[in-house]
């Protein structure tokens, strides 16, 4: 009577790969170090930027509308002293600080990134393991599912930020609800592979209960799938953010971000490039070592993609 641990033991063709054997393939993946040295460094500008950051990025100063980059201006003090300021990015429309508007953008925009990555994992993982191993409700849940994706996601964002109060929150949900479904397909079709497979089958015959089950032979195997997905997922929100904000649907204009940014500056944008050119940039590189991040990681994780 004591081979159930036998039985519940996975069968595998070759030994797991350990963790300091991941590690060591993570750090010697370029893909991985590139992605992450840049994640990094817009990280450290998102938490510094009170620090980095000139001025107060909402500071309207019609004096200093639509100036270039480079340009200085001296400002005097009722004591009669004089300070000179140089905007590094140049002003907008209303005189506001380009670079400090795009130093403090980053925080929306990767908050909106991670935010979203996490919830809609955390979401679709459920709905996922629901659909994968409860066979009764895998049509209902996966009729719901390709109806979603059947709708163009900047569509369905724009659909669903519409039902509420422009802010952060409903950009949130409103990247989130077209997201859900690719992880709720991805984690289905794991769930439906390895369920099929003996240890599991031999964990059901040996009576363990489903909670168990999910947690210690289901569970772990969507773990490397899906740090792949989150990473493209935050990819693909701080894309949605800025094309929402472009659109004026997203994030209030008030609050900078870099698709406020440039949406603001593309009415001027032959004639004063930068109010568009700087986010673009930081959004342009974002996104590109997220991307590359998740290659990385894909080949690194993905036992057929290590192997080769």
């Amino acid at each position: 009577m004591s081979a159930e641990p036998t039985l519940l033991a996975p069968v595998a063709d070759e030994p797991a790969p350990s963790g300091r054997s991941i590690l060591r393939r993570l750090l010697t993946n370029v893909s991985v170090l590139i992605g992450g040295v840049v994640l990094v460094v817009m990280t450290l500008i998102a938490l510094l930027a009170p620090q980095l950051g000139t001025v107060d990025p909402t500071a309207i100063d019609p004096v200093a509308r639509n100036k270039k980059p480079g340009f200085e201006r001296t400002i005097r003090a009722d004591d009669g002293t004089s300070s000179t300021f140089t905007y590094r990015m140049g002003t907008d429309s209303l005189g506001r600080d380009v670079y400090s508007r795009v130093v403090y953008g980053a925080r929306i925009s990767l908050a909106i990134s991670i935010a979203v990555a996490l919830a809609s994992i955390a979401i679709g993982l459920v709905i996922g393991l629901v659909a994968g191993y409860v066979r009764i409700l895998d049509g209902p849940i996966m009729r719901v599912m390709d109806g979603l994706m059947a709708i163009p996601g900047i569509l369905l964002a724009i659909a669903v930020v519409s039902l509420f109060r422009a802010g952060l929150t409903a950009v949130i949900i409103a990247i989130i609800v077209p997201e859900i479904p690719r992880v709720v397909r991805l984690v289905r079709s794991i769930v439906l592979s390895v369920r099929e497979e003996p240890y599991v089958e031999a964990a059901i015959m040996a009576g363990t209960r489903v909670p168990k089950l999910m947690i210690r032979h289901i569970l772990p195997n969507t773990t490397a799938p899906l740090i792949v997905q989150g990473t493209f997922i935050a990819a693909s929100a701080i894309l949605v953010e800025a094309i929402l904000s472009f659109l004026g649907v997203g994030i209030p204009p008030e609050t900078p971000s870099w698709g406020n940014i440039m949406a603001e500056g593309r009415n001027l944008f032959r004639v004063f490039p930068h109010n568009i050119l700087y986010p673009g940039i930081f959004l342009g590189l974002t996104v590109l070592a997220v991307n590359i991040l998740g290659d990385g990681l894909r080949d690194t994780l993905d036992p057929k993609m290590a192997g080769r």
